[in-house]
């Protein structure tokens, strides 16, 4: 695939400006999984649509218009960063999120937990187990994805957890160790946030950091799709799921009940059964 040597600035989100490169997209397209047909197709469809000065939410919303005609499982995957934002605009379908992935790799997690620490009580996000220790898990959810979290917050995360962590280990009713506090995040950390969370043992995971182990390569790896994933329902029945407390795609197996109660039909409640399995088949 020969890409097109002139070179295209495209607008980002935070209104930056960037060389837009054609072989980034073609990366992010075969790692959803299209073929190297389609991408082919799409690019040479593109080439002849991008101009100097486009936005990349046009890029995104024109690269997946194309890859939803051709393999709607790709388009899913595809839209996973942008249907995490869209699991908004509250944090916590976000949070029963992260508590699936860690059960996932073998912690009992229970979400939104009040803790009492040596000087206040404090709502913990997630809180998981295994192997007696037990870890204080915050979620930060971010519905702009211009947003970073920066070194404030886990300056705070970091004092919130030392105060459980006293009164929870001092405590002989608790047979379980407090061993560390950790910080998600669906967007990005600053590097003052980094650099902070490795000084103090606080374990931080984030859209992509580590790298290849962040929050995109575990859901990728763990078929963890949130609804909002799906080609086959629409925006509307999305939310309607979220607030029946439906977050996965797999959980929609055993949800046809809730499917029927927000008015779809059993040849649609199929459709999109079909699309669960081969996402999570993928």
């Amino acid at each position: 695939m020969t890409m097109n040597n002139q070179q295209l600035f495209i607008k980002k989100s935070n209104d930056e400006v960037e060389l837009f490169s054609f072989e980034k997209l073609t990366n992010s397209l075969r790692n959803s999984g299209a073929n190297e047909n389609d991408i082919a197709t799409i690019i040479t469809k593109l080439k002849l649509e991008v101009y100097d000065g486009i936005s990349s939410n046009e890029i995104y919303k024109k690269a997946y218009a194309l890859l939803k005609k051709h393999n709607r499982i790709a388009a899913s995957r595809y839209s996973l960063k942008r249907a995490i934002f869209d699991l908004g605009p509250t944090g916590y379908p976000f949070e029963r999120l992260v508590g699936a992935l860690l059960n996932e790799k073998g912690f009992k997690t229970k979400v939104s937990v009040i803790l009492n620490g040596e000087c206040v009580t404090h709502e913990i996000d997630v809180l998981a187990e295994k192997d007696k220790n037990v870890y204080a898990i915050e979620c930060k959810f971010h519905s702009d994805k211009r947003a970073a979290s920066n070194v404030k917050i886990p300056l705070y995360i970091n004092s919130r957890f030392l105060d459980i962590q006293k009164e929870w280990n001092s405590n002989s009713k608790n047979k379980t160790h407090l061993k560390q506090g950790w910080l998600v995040t669906n967007t990005r950390f600053t590097e003052d946030a980094l650099n902070y969370g490795k000084c103090v043992g606080l374990t931080l995971l984030s859209w992509d950091y580590p790298k290849n182990n962040g929050l995109k390569a575990n859901i990728d790896t763990l078929a963890l799709y949130p609804v909002t994933t799906l080609t086959t329902l629409n925006k509307k029945e999305k939310h309607q799921l979220i607030d029946k407390n439906v977050i996965l795609v797999k959980e929609l197996i055993n949800a046809k009940e809730k499917m029927k109660n927000i008015g779809i039909s059993e040849v649609r409640i199929q459709r999109i059964l079909d699309e669960v399995k081969q996402l999570c088949e993928n």
